[in-house]
C-alpha cells in the first residue's frame, strides 16, 4: 500500500524516491544578518569549495559511515585537496596560506556535514601541524610538515589521559634523559586519528616535572594505538588510546624552546577556535533541515511551519545562530590581528556549541518522529555536539575560564 502521508504531500511519488531525496544534500547557506558582507571574497571562495567537495564526496556516506561507526579515511586526501589541513598556517609548511577567518569558514562547512569530519580535519591542522610548525626545529617542520599537509601524512595529538582531563597538568606520562634519546612511558586517552596515526605530537613530563613536547612515529618500538569501541558519539570519527611503553624518541623531536602547560594550551586555543566556527555548521543544517521539513509535512491541513510555536523554534533558532556567526567573525578579527585571547575563545567556543546543541534538539522535535531516523541528521548531529560539547574543554569549565577573566579569582581547584 503507497504511503499517501509525508512522500505524498512533499511531492514524491514512490517511497524509494522519498528516501533518496531526503537523504540527498539540500542544504541552503543561513545568513540573515549579511554576515558574508563581512567576508572577503577569499574567504567565501574557500568556503564554497568545501561546500561542493562535501555535497558530492561526504554526504552521499556520512549517514552510512555513522551508523556503522565507520571513519572514511580515503577523506582525508580529499580534506587535503580543499585546503582543510591549515589552512592558515604558511604555503611552504603544508598550510593554506590563508588567514584565520578563512580557517573558520572551513572548519563551519566540514561540521556542517558532520562534527567527526571537522575533527579529522582539526586535529590535523590545528594540533598536530600547527604545534611542529610553532615549535619544533627546521629540520622537524621539513620532514613531517609537507606529508600532514598533503594528507599523505596522519597525525594525532596526546594530551588527554584517564585521569588528567580538564586538569592537564596532573599528567603522568614522563620522559626520561637516555642519552641520545629520552624513553616515553605512560598513556593518553580519546585520541582523535590515534588507531591510524603514522605520528602523534605528545605531551608529558620530564625528570624536573616541566611538560614538554615531541613528536612520536608510530611503529617505534613500545608504540600501540588500541582504537576506542562502542561510541553513541562521533561514530564516522575513528578515536583510540595511545600507550607508551619505554619509547624511545630521538631528541631532535622533541621540541626545543617551549617549556610547561603554555604550549599544548595554545594548541588547544587554535583548535577551540575552530569548534567555536564549526559548531555553527552543525546548527545551520539542523536549521535548514527543519525549516524544510516544516514547509513540507502537513498537520490539520496546513505545514506544519505555519503554526505559532513552530514559528517559535524557527525564529528562536535564526537569532542563536545570526549571534552566533558575529561572535565568530568578530573572533576572527581580533585572531587575524593577534589579538583574540584564551578566554574569549573559550567564551565563543562554549556559547557557539551550546547554541548548536539546543538548536539540534529544537530540530529534533520539529521533525517528530523522523527526526530520530538517518533520513535526516538532526539525530546524528545531536549525538555528535554532545561531545563537541566536552571536548577541547568542558563547558563547564569554559564558564569558569570566563569567570576567571573577568574577576581575576581562580576557581579551580
Amino acid at each position: 500500500m503507497p504511503d499517501t502521508t509525508a512522500q505524498s504531500r512533499a511531492g514524491f511519488t514512490t517511497k524509494e524516491d522519498f528516501h533518496q531525496q531526503a537523504r540527498a544534500d539540500r542544504f541552503q547557506f543561513h545568513d540573515y544578518y549579511l554576515v558574508d558582507d563581512l567576508l572577503d571574497e577569499e574567504h567565501r571562495m574557500a568556503r564554497q569549495a568545501v561546500r561542493d567537495w562535501v555535497k558530492a564526496e561526504v554526504s552521499p556516506i556520512i549517514e552510512d559511515a555513522a551508523m556503522r561507526g565507520k571513519c572514511p579515511t580515503h577523506l582525508f586526501k580529499g580534506l587535503a585537496g580543499v585546503g582543510a589541513f591549515g589552512p592558515s598556517l604558511p604555503v611552504e609548511y603544508g598550510g593554506g596560506g590563508m588567514d584565520e577567518i578563512a580557517y573558520g569558514v572551513i572548519m563551519q562547512e566540514l561540521e556542517r556535514c558532520d562534527s567527526g569530519l571537522r575533527s579529522m580535519a582539526s586535529v590535523q591542522g590545528s594540533l598536530v601541524m600547527y604545534p611542529i610548525y610553532r615549535y619544533a626545529s627546521e629540520e622537524i617542520k621539513q620532514k613531517f610538515l609537507p606529508g600532514l599537509g598533503s594528507g599523505d601524512l596522519i597525525g594525532c595529538f596526546g594530551l588527554t589521559e584517564p585521569d588528567a582531563g580538564s586538569n592537564p597538568g596532573g599528567m603522568r606520562t614522563t620522559i626520561v634523559d637516555d642519552g641520545d634519546a629520552y624513553l616515553l612511558n605512560g598513556s593518553k586517552m580519546w585520541i582523535t586519528n590515534s588507531p591510524i596515526a603514522d605520528l602523534a605530537v605528545v605531551w608529558a613530563k620530564d625528570e624536573e616535572g616541566t611538560v614538554r613536547g615531541m613528536v612520536v612515529e608510530a611503529g617505534t618500538p613500545g608504540y600501540s594505538a588500541p582504537e576506542i569501541h562502542g561510541k553513541w558519539s562521533l561514530r564516522a570519527s575513528i578515536t583510540g588510546e595511545l600507550v607508551f611503553e619505554n619509547v624511545r624518541v630521538p631528541k631532535e623531536n622533541v621540541f626545543p624552546d617551549i617549556k610547561g602547560l603554555r604550549g599544548p594550551l595554545s594548541c588547544l586555543s587554535k583548535a577551540r577556535y575552530g569548534i567555536a566556527w564549526g559548531a555553527i555548521g552543525a546548527a545551520l543544517d539542523c536549521y535548514d533541515s527543519a525549516l524544510r521539513y516544516s514547509l513540507e509535512r502537513e498537520q490539520f491541513g496546513k505545514p506544519i511551519g505555519g503554526f505559532q510555536l513552530q514559528q517559535k523554534k524557527l525564529a528562536e533558532m535564526i537569532t542563536e545562530i545570526t549571534k552566533a556567526q558575529l561572535l565568530a567573525w568578530r573572533l576572527g578579527t581580533l585572531a587575524n590581528r593577534g589579538e583574540a585571547t584564551p578566554a574569549q575563545i573559550s567564551m565563543a567556543k562554549r556559547n557557539n556549541v551550546m547554541m548548536a546543541l539546543e538548536i539540534a534538539r529544537e530540530a529534533r522535535q520539529i521533525h517528530g518522529g523522523m527526526g530520530i531516523t538517518n533520513e535526516y541528521p538532526i539525530m546524528r548531529h545531536l549525538m555528535n555536539l554532545e561531545t563537541v560539547l566536552t571536548y577541547e574543554g568542558t563547558h563547564d569549565v569554559h564558564l569558569l575560564i570566563t569567570g576567571h577573566d573577568i574577576t581575576g579569582l581562580n576557581a579551580f581547584g
